[in-house]
């Protein structure tokens, strides 16, 4: 694992420090050499969780309380930072102003938004503004839509297009977070109950069930049954930049029933970082003209692996190791296939093909 890189130790803002994915990403930007400056609307749970993280120093953590619904707060907030990473869910409510924010102070922001109609939004709205003023917005730098476009882009390799994409999930299990409830219920309402999925070039909203489907994934996983079109933010990342018509992911099926079963409880720390017993298996495929290529990746809990991902994105973005301006994807920002090797304390990766 590196350290943060420069003459100076970086402040990173965290909207959102005191959440479940929150928490992982200042222990990250912490072990890095990072200064986080934890951010939150709850004046309550911000002073306890600052109190509660004592830096080497003694120092309790640096907080700063902050609403969307208050721009001189968020202003306040990120008054001499570096960059901010949104870990803030509902990001169909956060995005937008924290990005605001961010355009005003002249810093990057990177955010784990797992919403896909909030992703949209992200490009729809900053990409031309954050082009014309050199700023760089990362939208969903996680587990589910940051990783798989890493995957896609890698295995892609020196591909300009493909005719499909298909990631694959396959999770032991998934005790989900209440702001990953909070957001699922966010979208479906956007989607007055419909399902989406990225096919012909676009996103299609559709009111038939998704498809039952088998997938063979990489043993010692083999074949497993999945929710097919179970659509993730890859579905907006990947042909963001990628030009794929087609692009579905999956999602185990036990996994998706623990998702959908109101009863599932939270997960619950199984290790000395915090990290729920949960592995995963995302193995993403590229077609064209008959050739495969593959990418896979393995690791333990889907939360917690967001923080490694989203920090050594600003990491990256800080040290001017990117690719582009404006809103972009994690595929498009970075060097994929670098990035991912980056991530081996964290993460298994294998390309084949």
């Amino acid at each position: 694992m590196g350290t943060a890189t420069g003459s100076k130790r970086r402040t990173v803002a965290v909207f959102g420090a005191y959440g479940h994915t929150g928490r992982f990403v200042v222990a990250e930007l912490r072990a890095r050499g990072f200064h986080p400056v934890a951010v939150g609307r709850d004046a309550g749970k911000l002073r306890a969780f600052a109190a509660a993280e004592q830096g080497p120093d003694g120092q309790a953590l640096d907080a700063r309380t902050a609403s969307v619904d208050d721009a001189a707060s968020l202003d306040r907030a990120l008054a001499g930072a570096d960059a901010v990473i949104n870990c803030a869910g509902p990001f169909a409510v956060t995005a937008a102003p924290v990005i605001e924010a961010a355009l005003r102070a002249g810093i990057p922001y990177v955010d784990v938004a797992a919403e896909i109609e909030a992703n949209v939004d992200t490009f729809a709205h900053f990409t031309e503004r954050a082009r014309a003023a050199g700023a760089l917005i990362v939208p969903a730098m996680a587990f589910y839509g940051g990783l798989g476009d890493l995957l896609v882009t890698a295995a892609m390799g020196d591909w300009t297009a493909a005719d499909e994409a298909h990631i694959a999930y396959g999770l032991s299990g998934w005790h989900p977070t209440a702001g990953t409830r909070e957001a699922g219920a966010v979208s479906r309402e956007r989607r007055d109950g419909r399902r989406v999925r990225y096919a012909n070039g676009g996103l299609e909203y559709r009111d038939d069930a998704a498809p039952g489907l088998k997938w063979s994934f990489p043993e010692p996983m083999g074949t497993r049954a999945v929710i097919g079109e179970f659509s993730m933010a890859d579905i907006v990342t990947v042909p963001s930049h990628l030009s794929v018509p087609d692009v579905t992911t999956y999602m185990t099926v036990e996994a998706a029933g623990e998702l959908a079963d109101p009863e599932t409880p939270a997960p619950t720390a199984s290790d000395e970082r915090g990290r729920s017993a949960q592995t995963f298996l995302v193995d993403a495929v590229v077609r064209s003209g008959g050739v495969e290529r593959r990418a896979v990746a393995r690791g333990q809990d889907i939360y917690a692996v967001s923080a490694p991902l989203a920090v050594e994105a600003v990491d990256r973005v800080l040290t001017g190791r990117t690719r582009a301006k404006g809103v972009v994807s994690a595929g498009a920002a970075f060097d994929a296939a670098d990035f991912l090797r980056a991530l081996s304390a964290h993460l298994t990766v294998e390309l084949v093909g």
